[in-house]
C-alpha cells in the first residue's frame, strides 16, 4: 500500500505490505506522524490507497463492496466515541446489531457491561458519562456485534492504567474465543505487549512487526 496526501504534499505510507492472521491481536506503535491512523483508516476502507490494495479473504475490499465489508465483518473504535446523544448506554450498544436485523445476544451484552464496569450506567445517557465511560461504551458496542475484525484507535486512551489492562484483557479474551482479528493503535508499550504482535511504523514504513 502506498498513500500520498496530496493536499499536504506528503507521503504518509510508503509501500507497506503486511498480512494479518485470523484470530490474532496486533498493536501498531510509532511516533506521531508515522502513519498509524492512516494505516488503520485504510484497513477500515475509510480512505483509499494511492497505489496498491487492501485485501480481505483474497478480495480487494474496494471491489468486494465497502458497505458489506464493514457491515458484516468489522467494528471500529475511534477516539471520538460517536455515541448517539438521545439513546442510553444499552441502546447505543445494541443499535448496530439491530440495524443489521439481528436479535442482540442479551446475556453476552450484559457480560460485557459487567466486565467494563458499566452495569450501573446501563440506562444512563452519554451526557451523563465521563470520557472514560464513553470510551468503554464504544468498546462495548464494538464487542457486542461479535465482528470478525476490530479496528481500534487508542482504545484505552482515556482510561487509567488498571482499567486499561482490564479492557485489553477483555478484548484479548473475545479475540481468542470468537476468533476475532484485532488491530489497535497505541502509544503505550506495556499495552502493546498485551497484543502479542507489534507492528512498528516510522516515516510511513514498517520497521518491525510480528514480534
Amino acid at each position: 500500500v502506498y498513500y500520498y496526501k496530496a493536499n499536504k504534499g506528503k507521503k504518509v505510507l510508503d509501500y507497506i505490505s503486511y498480512g494479518f492472521e485470523i484470530g490474532k491481536m496486533y498493536a501498531i506503535l510509532g511516533p506521531s506522524g508515522s502513519g498509524k491512523t492512516t494505516f488503520l483508516s485504510l484497513l477500515a476502507g475509510l480512505d483509499s490507497p494511492t497505489d496498491g490494495g487492501i485485501y480481505y479473504e483474497g478480495v480487494n475490499i474496494r471491489k468486494k463492496g465497502l458497505h458489506n465489508y464493514r457491515k458484516k465483518n468489522m467494528s471500529l473504535v475511534f477516539q471520538n466515541y460517536n455515541l448517539l446523544p438521545l439513546m442510553n448506554v444499552y441502546e447505543n450498544i445494541i443499535l448496530p446489531i439491530q440495524l443489521d436485523g439481528v436479535k442482540p445476544d442479551k446475556k453476552f451484552v450484559e457480560n460485557i457491561l459487567e466486565m467494563l464496569g458499566l452495569t450501573e450506567k446501563k440506562f444512563a445517557m452519554p451526557s451523563q458519562l465521563s470520557g472514560g465511560q464513553q470510551q468503554r461504551v464504544a468498546l462495548a458496542r464494538a464487542l457486542a456485534a461479535k465482528p470478525a475484525i476490530i479496528l481500534a484507535d487508542e482504545p484505552t486512551g482515556n482510561l487509567d492504567s488498571s482499567t486499561s489492562q482490564d479492557v485489553l484483557g477483555l478484548i484479548k479474551v473475545s479475540s481468542e474465543q470468537l476468533g476475532q482479528t484485532v488491530v489497535m493503535i497505541t502509544h503505550n508499550e506495556e499495552i502493546a505487549q498485551m497484543a502479542g504482535r507489534i507492528i512498528r511504523l516510522e516515516d510511513g514504513r514498517i520497521c518491525g512487526g510480528g514480534e
